[in-house]
């Protein structure tokens, strides 16, 4: 089998929904751009993977899969996923203002390939350890007032989710009111979580921190910078919470989070670590360190497929991050949307094992170019 060309079709989603009744902030896009991977191959076999679209750069990633990476990827061997995952690597050591994310779209793709021909699920690829995995759900509403995070929090504890996330990054002052609401909605044992999305100063994290200790929170998801890591392991040593750190750097860069002493929570996604490859092996990481890598939503709907199997074949994860519905898009039968226990069950079918929406993809379409060699 030999990969044979490849399709960039750019889907345009309204951003709208993201913020509910409050407006698009003036610096973000008000369409969203995904672009929709298919990778063809000599016996038939197509692969579908996505790349990431919220921030105005997915018709420019089309341009650089097609122009950069298809070259090395023609009449090679989609099954040999761990070759083409070292050579676009290394690659990658090239394209600086790229990093790993485009070999992970690529990566994925492959795995689809790999799952269809050898008739098998990823997740039995990798090695089945569970069917389902537990969720949580991300604060949906943006920038939320005190009343609308305790009305979201009861809504989610209601709902079956396992746990219940705030992002948040204004600061203590306006921050610290919203903590108690969401611990005041569920009551003293139901998990919660705050991402601060690398927004805090270090004073602001340690304030913060300390409120979260005091109402039990279960983890602290990057506070400050993820490559502040001196500060990090001092944060750490004064908070009792859990910090999570991780997610923005590469795979080469997560051992620096192993060294004395050792985090014991990691964030990793399909897309940032370098598509299922790569994720994997920090997964591995990971467990030698007795760490538990928690799954991030790479916002991206074939990705967060790919995240699910990945988490399946794994032990020292617990969830499964659901984030806003808009980036569950495209997709026959809703796989991304979890049970009545708040669980998301892994596809079966080979490879990824999710039928796409063709016909809700066409309607969404604005540009579509294959280019076969």
């Amino acid at each position: 089998m030999r990969i044979t060309g490849i399709t960039t079709q750019v889907i345009e989603i309204d951003a709208a929904p993201r913020f509910g009744s409050k407006p698009i902030p003036q610096n973000r896009p008000v369409k969203w751009h995904y672009p929709l991977v298919i990778l063809h191959t000599s016996s038939g076999i197509d692969g579908y993977s996505m790349g990431y679209g919220p921030h105005g750069d997915g018709k420019a990633m089309a341009e650089i899969l097609r122009n950069t990476y298809l070259p090395h990827l023609l009449n090679r061997n989609p099954l040999e996923t761990e070759r083409l995952w070292q050579e676009l690597r290394t690659l990658g050591r090239h394209l600086y203002n790229l990093r790993d994310t485009l070999l992970g779209v690529v990566d994925v793709a492959c795995w689809d390939i790999r799952g269809k021909a050898l008739g098998c699920s990823i997740s039995e690829l990798l090695g089945v350890y569970r069917s389902k995995i537990k969720t949580y759900a991300t604060g949906r509403v943006y920038l939320p007032t005190p009343e609308e995070v305790y009305e979201e929090a009861k809504m989610v504890k209601e709902g079956g989710s396992h746990a219940y996330k705030l992002q948040l990054w204004q600061g203590p002052k306006l921050d610290i009111p919203r903590f108690y609401a969401a611990r005041e909605a569920v009551g003293e044992v139901f998990p919660l979580m705050q991402d601060a999305a690398g927004g805090y100063s270090y004073t602001e994290a340690l304030e913060v921190g300390k409120v979260l200790d005091n109402l039990q929170y279960k983890w602290f998801e990057e506070p400050i910078p993820d490559r502040q890591i001196d500060l990090l392991r001092r944060l750490d040593g004064e908070l009792s919470i859990p910090l999570l750190v991780g997610e923005t750097v590469s795979l080469v860069e997560l051992p620096n989070y192993f060294r004395e002493p050792t985090f014991g929570l990691i964030r990793g996604d399909v897309l940032i670590k370098g598509g299922i490859t790569g994720l994997q092996k920090a997964f591995s990481i990971a467990e030698v360190y007795g760490s538990n890598l928690e799954i991030h939503t790479a916002g991206t709907p074939l990705l967060d497929v790919a995240n699910l199997h990945v988490a399946s074949a794994n032990r020292n994860c617990e969830f499964v991050e659901l984030h806003h519905p808009i980036f569950r898009f495209g997709l026959r039968g809703n796989p991304l949307d979890s049970d009545s226990e708040g669980y998301l069950q892994v596809p079966l079918k080979p490879g990824l094992g999710v039928e796409l929406d063709w016909d809700w993809l066409e309607n969404h379409t604005i540009e579509k170019i294959t280019i076969k060699g």
